[in-house]
């Protein structure tokens, strides 16, 4: 026999003689490693030995080092960690099917001692030692990943909404199928019917991880939530958001994805390792890995979520891999129908396609295997160059698979012969395959060899935790992994808030030292009250702000303990801190109806408090302004007081000047008839007499009315006369005369004296009287304009302590 222990050839069988109908002695299929990077398919029936063939390549494989991402739909894979290399019965007796030792008629200990002999003597024929086995043990470790499940290893996927790698983010294609690929998962999950053309929900999920992977920030699912409600953006296209997707609706849509993570069964997608490409190729140490995901135990919609984003981190991963023409890792999938259709567009078709046409050239190589040849895209199958191909069930198979294989040598540039390839595919029988390889002359027929592995069927849950076991004791704690910080971060996650809820953020001042930011809800209303008086002629309007800074409670008397202001004092900002927590939100707050209620309230509560109180001034006409104080309405007022008194003395100056102006001639004429000898002394009598009299008036008057020159000339008359009043009679007559006059003039002086008085004392802004006036507004009058949940920043240290932080 060769040799077959050659790195980069694997060992699959030996070539088979359809006439004689038996497998070629001395001569054995050796298939170079490196076709695979043209990627393979293997098409086959149930019982056509096509699991026993690719177990026996992923064997293969994993002897020469490659490393393998293997997807089971079904449990098959599981029985690569069935490799016994002593091949005990003890070893087969875990793992055979009881009811097939009933069947034939033996013992469970007798039917593992016949399993062992059976797999011993066919390792046996086909050349490979037990040594073999060890060998394919010691050369990779296997691991059996159970996503969603914790039967086998724990597998999250959570972080596949991180930002994809610089060259996908610069690769516009490549963009532009993560965001599709990964928004069309997401829905698969939901339920929901995604066309990337179509879809409203597809489109919107993927504008949100396009802006955010743009900006290099990471969605985890409850920021997608948030999202989805708050996108961040007011149009999408040429429309506004409102019009492709009303916020009711999207809250619908944003609840349907809340309450998938609400559930408690999807509480096992948060658990476990994150999916990591590298990581499920080779272990910490760098050993290569088999990796076995079983996804058997989910739903439809969660398999096709799951291969879609595993196949979009197998795009990403490969995108940042130098090229290379050898063989450097494979990704095996189990079956593929139903994941790659020829007419439908499932999310998992695109990153396949893409994996398939751009894979090559990284070294990744492709194996698809199905026992469904009708319903998978050969279009897309066209890129593999090798195709396996096992016993078929009806004719109609064959003729497809013959479309897709003549596609695939046309595409390949190599010849065809479909009379002959329909003959072979007619006489083939179990373990008996038709290799088409590209790379080769022809296409060979040949007999798959013994697997390693004991193929006992597929693997149930129950068994992988069993296979599992030793290492699942070895998972970090469940303190430590990501599942415990999801649920720890949900516990203080920024809620879901239904429409019509508006929301606020209260801009936070700098924490000190290891202070943590928390988030309280608090509420935040402003309104409008008109004071309307007609009689007084009032008419105000007032804008109020109203805060609450935490509410634990919605209660009847909310507002009594809120702080009413006209200032608006509090800086706002539409999004918190990324690294806020929040406290719980009452329930009452995330419903919408109850913050109609809280605007009734918040009405009835202006109602009661609110009132305008003013001061008014009857003599003034006048009304003080909102806010004013009584002491600035006087003030005020003042000045019109003032106003007026100079007003009121204008008009004592036309009514005292003429009678003045008309005692001051009769005085100067009185005088005139005293000797004008005696001048000097009448004058100076005048003088003084005129002194005194224009005190007062002159004050007032000034020389508007009195000429100072005929006042001299008279008062130099009356002093002149004073001194020689003995000595003429009609001195004492004229001093007589002007005695008179003076007497007259200083009862003038008192009736102007007293008005005076009465201005001056008028003018005071004590004088005032002032009428207090309150104005209460009406119902009607009062206008909630918005109220909104406010998220207050407190800061909060290692006790639990929080104060105010704004």
């Amino acid at each position: 026999m060769q040799d077959y222990e050659k790195l980069g050839a694997f060992y699959l069988g030996k070539p088979y003689d359809l006439e004689a109908k038996r497998p070629v002695v001395d001569d054995l299929l050796l298939y170079d490693a490196k076709d695979l990077t043209t990627h393979a398919v293997c098409v086959g029936m149930t019982g056509s030995g096509k699991t026993g063939l690719c177990l026996a390549l992923l064997e293969e494989a994993a002897i020469d080092g490659i490393p393998s991402i293997c997807i089971d739909p079904k449990g098959d894979l599981g029985n690569l960690l069935l490799a016994f290399p002593e091949l005990r019965p003890s070893d087969f007796k875990p793992w055979i099917d009881p009811s097939d030792a009933a069947r034939a008629g033996m013992t469970a200990d007798d039917y593992s001692a016949k399993m062992a002999k059976v797999w011993k003597d066919g390792l046996a024929a086909w050349g490979q030692p037990p040594e073999r086995i060890a060998r394919y043990r010691d050369a990779v470790d296997i691991s059996i990943y159970t996503p969603a499940s914790n039967a086998g290893l724990p597998l999250t996927v959570l972080r596949s909404f991180a930002p994809p790698s610089e060259a996908t983010l610069n690769d516009s294609e490549a963009m532009r199928e993560r965001v599709s690929a990964s928004a069309s998962g997401l829905l698969a999950l939901l339920g929901v019917e995604s066309d990337s053309l179509q879809s409203r929900e597809h489109i919107l999920l993927a504008t949100i991880l396009d802006r955010s992977w743009r900006d290099g920030k990471e969605v985890d699912l409850g920021q997608l939530i948030r999202l989805i409600q708050k996108p961040g953006f007011d149009k999408v296209g040429f429309m506004d958001l409102e019009s492709f997707f009303p916020s009711k609706d999207r809250f619908a849509f944003a609840m349907t994805l809340n309450n998938l993570i609400a559930s408690p069964s999807f509480q096992a997608w948060m658990e476990g390792e994150s999916l990591d490409i590298q990581r499920l190729l080779y272990t910490p140490e760098g050993k290569p890995q088999l990796s076995i995901i079983s996804i058997a135990h989910l739903s439809d919609s969660e398999r096709m979520f799951f291969v879609t984003i595993l196949l979009n981190e197998m795009v990403a991963w490969m995108r940042n891999q130098s090229g290379t023409s050898s063989l450097r890792a494979l990704l095996y999938m189990d079956e593929v129908f139903g994941y790659f259709p020829p007419t439908a567009n499932p999310p998992s078709k695109t990153p396949m396609l893409t994996l398939m046409k751009q894979a090559r050239a990284f070294g990744l190589g492709v194996v698809l295997a199905t026992q469904n040849p009708v319903d998978i895209d050969y279009k897309g199958l066209s890129n593999a160059g090798t195709w396996f191909l096992g016993r078929l069930q009806t004719e109609r198979d064959k003729a497809r698979v013959l479309d897709g294989l003549e596609g695939a040598s046309a595409a390949a540039g190599a010849n065809f012969d479909r009379a002959k390839m329909e003959k072979i595919l007619s006489g083939l029988s179990n373990r008996v395959f038709l290799m088409n390889n590209v790379h080769e002359d022809g296409p060979v027929v040949f007999q798959t060899r013994w697997a390693l592995s004991f193929l006992r069927g597929p693997i149930n849950r129950d068994q992988i935790a069993q296979l599992m076991q030793e290492k699942k004791k070895a998972l970090p704690a469940p303190s430590a992994t990501l599942s415990t910080s999801i649920k720890d971060s949900a516990a203080g996650a920024h809620p879901v808030l239904p429409p019509g809820i508006h929301e606020t953020f209260i801009v936070t001042r700098p924490l000190l030292g290891e202070a943590k930011l928390l988030y309280r809800p608090g509420l935040l209303g402003t309104a409008r009250v008109r004071f309307l008086q007609t009689t007084a002629g009032i008419d105000e309007t007032r804008d109020i702000n109203v805060f609450l800074s935490a509410v634990g409670e919605v209660l009847p008397t909310i507002w009594d303990d809120a702080l009413v202001s006209q200032d608006d004092e509090l800086e706002q900002q539409a999004d918190g801190d990324d690294q806020g927590g929040f406290a719980t939100l009452p329930a009452d707050l995330s419903r919408a109806k109850t913050y109609a209620e809280l605007q009734s309230a918040l009405r009835d509560h202006l109602f009661r408090t609110q009132k305008l109180q003013l001061w008014k001034c009857v003599e003034l006409k006048e009304v003080s302004k909102a806010g004013e104080s009584e002491g600035d309405f006087r003030a005020r007022i003042t000045h019109s007081v003032r106003e007026g008194r100079d007003l009121q003395v204008e008009k004592l100056r036309a009514k005292y000047a003429p009678k003045l102006a008309g005692l001051q001639e009769q005085l100067r004429k009185a005088y005139q008839r005293v000797d004008k000898q005696k001048s000097q002394a009448s004058q100076q009598t005048f003088s003084a007499a005129v002194n005194i009299g224009t005190s007062i008036l002159g004050a007032v008057f000034g020389r508007k009315l009195a000429s100072a020159t005929n006042i001299s000339k008279a008062a130099t008359t009356i002093r002149s006369a004073s001194r020689v009043a003995g000595e003429r009679q009609d001195v004492a007559q004229a001093e007589e005369t002007a005695d008179a006059v003076q007497q007259r003039i200083d009862d003038l002086n008192g009736q102007f004296q007293n008005e005076a008085n009465a201005l001056i004392d008028g003018a005071s802004a004590d004088s005032v009287k002032l009428d207090e006036i309150v104005v209460t507004p009406k119902k009607t009058d009062i206008t909630v304009v918005q109220l909104m949940l406010a998220w207050t920043p407190w800061s909060t240290d290692t006790s639990g302590t929080a104060q105010q932080a704004w």
